[in-house]
């Protein structure tokens, strides 16, 4: 079963969650791949910036044949702020909801979001990370900090995204001559082996396939054409944030 660790309370005013990041940073791990990666997962998030209602999955696939062997869906409600820079902590709690329904734990998970590549290091994988305690990393369409030379227009081909002198992650063309996505390692691994990850999880389409599923299932969720996962997680599995009274940048 999925257990998470907790690290922090969520009932947290804006200036306490980025104090809490500044901490955070410091227990992030970057570092190569400690075991191969046989299962991953894909976690997404929707949610419109004044409504506290947040659609979470978590899709978990089988490598290389990207098999899809567990999905869970979530509707629930967020009790913070819309504040970009600070959306984990509006998206992680239902991330975490959805991943403490998972009957099998992957090896690792793959954000629609970012990961070191953020203002104070800590996006929604890296946060995520530290509390799943598995190797995670961001897959994001758009670049939230840093900058980078345009890769080669083949697939596989990728450049470093440097932030402050800092390289925070990759532009990786997954597809032959299609706009590339930004790859940032969130915990327990590095740019390298996100981008190999990454790559590993070619569905024929821009974005891995992970983070699709986990999306398509997402949009599903908000249409009303998919029930969330209805059972509740089992005692004694660490705790939902639920419990606590209650994924991005």
């Amino acid at each position: 079963m999925a257990t998470f660790k907790q690290l922090h309370e969520w009932s947290l005013t804006p200036r306490e969650a980025v104090e809490l990041q500044k901490r955070l940073r410091e227990r992030v791990r970057i570092e190569p791949l400690g075991k191969k990666v046989e299962t991953v997962a894909g976690a997404d998030i929707s949610f419109n910036k004044f409504d506290p209602t947040i659609y979470a999955a978590v899709v978990v696939l089988r490598l290389p044949s990207l098999e899809v062997i567990e999905e869970v869906g979530i509707v629930s409600e967020t009790r913070f702020p819309y504040v970009p820079g600070l959306l984990s902590f509006r998206e992680s709690p239902s991330v975490l909801e959805a991943w403490a329904k998972l009957k099998t734990e992957p090896d690792a998970v793959m954000f629609d979001g970012q990961g070191l590549a953020h203002p104070r290091r800590v996006g929604i994988a890296s946060h995520v990370g530290l509390l799943i305690e598995r190797p995670t990393l961001g897959c994001a369409k758009s670049v939230l900090v840093g900058k980078y030379e345009e890769p080669g227009a083949e697939r596989g081909s990728w450049t470093p995204l440097v932030d402050k002198g800092e390289t925070v992650g990759a532009a990786l063309r997954t597809k032959n001559r299609v706009q590339p996505i930004y790859v940032s390692p969130g915990h327990l691994i590095d740019v390298g082996a996100a981008v190999e990850l990454t790559l590993r999880c070619d569905g024929g389409y821009r974005q891995p396939e992970p983070t699709r599923r986990a999306h398509l299932l997402v949009n599903a969720l908000r249409r009303g054409e998919r029930a969330p996962t209805s059972e509740d997680p089992e005692e004694g599995r660490g705790g939902g944030p639920g419990a606590q009274g209650s994924f991005g940048f």
